[in-house]
């Protein structure tokens, strides 16, 4: 298993996309779960968004700062190709102790511009300028005021439990990669990005997406989720209404240092054409996927949720009126919806593609066996099973 995870790392290295092929997804296995996946039931599904990662794994053992064990990484997400194009976007915050740059903007003005950075909480800043700096080398227009830095959001979560957090691993080169090796497609889950040394119910968790049709009158739009997972008590654990933690009570991790309660960072688009008003309400149903999981948003977790819209007003030649085109508000619901079930399937899926992985000073968290799942499922009689090749 441990080859398995090395083997994956060194083809994430250079940032690229691959499907999970070890491990199957949270719906191969028969979990239930409510709603129509787009066709790669990713973020990915809302045209125009990429997704890129660069993992870094290396060394073991003794702890030593600066030198590691390094279990850590970083995301990107791009919300409308690769550029810095501004979107109508807003956030939430369920619980604030945590970090996502960029929201006094966000919050003021209803739009985001450019790449949506995600990395271990020491991390943020380098990813934060990594980011303005590929901002610059792409799209500087060269006038004297040029803000094509821009004013980046990046969101993070802790993973000093297996990763040498202090040793500042994550360098600006490895933002570059992440950003220029973005890609549409599938999209690899579990330890992979700012995910990989990430627990989620005190099984091994990380990097998790899935996608929701929805259909309004004759027009047909895509809601993706896509979340950066690291919380939860063991016992807390629900997949699709089964206690799954209560029932699963042994492979716990094995923690030499001291133990903290993690983060979430869910990060929601669409192409429905929607108001950064009415964004900040997809953002809040973010809590209900998470809820549907078992989180709690406990002292300790840092759980903050952006949506954006890849619909941007539009301007007249002159750029002196904007023309917004929105989904009334009686029409939400179907959104709403999308919004808390393909949360709660992208946490799940995040804790179902992860692997074992030890790290600093042997700490290791294991991973949610596939089968152990399904056992699970099919006592409350809650298992679609998978059908026979």
């Amino acid at each position: 298993m441990k080859f398995t995870v090395l083997l994956a790392a060194a083809l994430l290295s250079a940032g690229t996309l691959l499907a999970q092929t070890t491990r199957p997804r949270a719906r191969d296995l028969g979990v239930p779960f409510d709603g129509t996946p787009g066709k790669h039931n990713a973020i990915t599904d809302v045209p125009g968004v990429l997704v890129g990662y660069k993992t870094l794994i290396k060394g073991k053992g003794k702890h030593k700062v600066g030198k590691g064990p390094v279990r850590t990484g970083v995301t990107v997400i791009l919300p409308k190709g690769k550029s810095n194009a501004a979107v109508p976007a807003a956030w939430f915050s369920l619980n604030g102790d945590g970090e996502m740059t960029g929201l006094p903007y966000v919050e003021d003005y209803g739009t985001a511009s450019g790449p949506i950075g995600i990395t271990n909480t020491n991390s943020v800043g380098v990813v934060r300028d990594a980011i303005g700096e590929w901002n610059i080398k792409n799209f500087s227009s060269g006038d004297f005021i040029d803000f094509s830095f821009g004013l980046p959001v990046v969101g993070e979560t802790f993973d000093g439990i297996l990763n040498d957090i202090n040793g500042l691993h994550v360098t600006r080169k490895d933002v570059f990669e992440a950003l220029d090796n973005a890609q549409s497609g599938p999209v690899a889950e579990g330890n992979v990005g700012g995910g990989t040394g990430m627990s989620l119910f005190l099984f091994k968790g990380g990097s998790g997406t899935s996608s929701r049709v929805v259909k309004l009158d004759t027009a047909t739009y895509t809601l993706g989720a896509f979340v950066q997972g690291n919380f939860g008590g063991r016992k807390d654990l629900m997949v699709a209404g089964v206690p799954v933690g209560k029932e699963v009570s042994d492979l716990r991790p094995i923690i030499n240092t001291k133990e903290k309660d993690g983060s979430i960072i869910v990060v929601i688009a669409t192409n429905a054409p929607l108001l950064p008003s009415q964004l900040k309400q997809i953002a809040k149903r973010a809590t209900v996927g998470v809820a549907r999981t078992g989180g709690l948003g406990r002292n300790s977790s840092g759980d903050i949720f952006l949506a954006f819209s890849t619909q941007s007003a539009r301007q007249n030649e002159k750029g002196t009126m904007e023309t917004w085109q929105s989904i009334p508000k009686d029409y939400l619901d179907a959104f709403y919806q999308a919004t808390a079930e393909a949360t709660e399937e992208a946490i799940i899926n995040a804790m179902v593609a992860a692997e074992t992985m030890d790290g600093i000073n042997g700490n290791t968290i294991y991973a949610l066996p596939g089968e152990r799942l399904q056992q699970v499922m099919r006592k409350y009689n809650r298992l679609n099973e998978p059908k026979k090749p």
